[in-house]
């Protein structure tokens, strides 16, 4: 595909389609790979943004309890010594 590069103050840029923002699921940033004389944009993908207010949260509510035990009953801790 062809695109124009164009100026975007005094820097350049290239613009993507709305359909090719949902294709590949483009949101606020991207990956630049620069690699054997070519340059690849990469979605950047974050699916963990946002767990550490969430388990900060789960702890104020002491909702961050174990749902089993760690340990089971029948389990000995020898083979780690």
């Amino acid at each position: 595909m062809e695109v124009s590069v164009i100026k975007i103050g005094n820097s350049k840029g290239i613009r993507f389609s709305k359909t090719l923002l949902e294709k590949y699921n483009i949101k606020d940033k991207v990956m630049l790979i620069l690699e054997k004389g070519h340059i690849i944009i990469k979605p950047l993908s974050t699916p963990r943004k946002g767990w550490d207010e969430s388990f900060k949260d789960m702890n104020d509510n002491s909702d961050d309890k174990l749902l089993f035990d760690d340990v089971f009953e029948d389990e000995t801790m020898e083979e780690w010594n």
